[in-house]
């Protein structure tokens, strides 16, 4: 989920060993894995080993969508747009958006007059849906960081 839940995400071998509670032996074997598959780019910085996911992989497009669906993102989204005004971006921030399970997806929602009122029923929804926890913000300035589920 990681690397395909935002193309532009990478980590190094320690750093997840870290972030997922997992010896670094584990780790490397699924690396090591994944590369070999052609699901993860490696490139050698400085004195370690970063990963990416390989977007040129043929299957990278549904490996995202699945990820996308499996967190409940695709849902988000349509419901978002069917009733909160003029919607000109949705976007994931925080550990989803770096690819990390914390159970708190962040999105910020961006556009002028935004109905906050349908928002704030809307939550309780989405989370029911999805199973997971939904934050919502609303911003009129266009978020340059994070993962883009809907852009205008």
């Amino acid at each position: 989920m990681k690397f395909f839940i935002n193309a532009a995400n990478r980590g190094h071998m320690r750093g997840l060993a870290e972030e997922f509670n997992e010896s670094t032996n584990a780790i490397r074997k699924e690396l090591n894995n994944l590369s070999e598959a052609g699901y993860l780019e490696k490139k050698a910085e400085q004195n370690r080993v970063s990963y990416r996911a390989n977007i040129q992989h043929p299957l990278f497009g549904a490996l995202q969508n699945i990820v996308h669906k499996y967190l409940g993102l695709d849902r988000i989204v349509e419901t978002v747009l069917e009733r909160m005004g003029d919607v000109q971006q949705v976007v994931v921030t925080g550990d989803y958006a770096q690819g990390r399970d914390s159970g708190v997806i962040e999105v910020t929602i961006v556009g002028p007059a935004l109905n906050a009122d349908y928002l704030e029923q809307l939550a309780p929804k989405v989370e029911d849906l999805i199973g997971r926890q939904v934050r919502f913000t609303l911003s009129n300035k266009k978020v340059k960081e994070g993962l883009i589920l809907f852009q205008q």
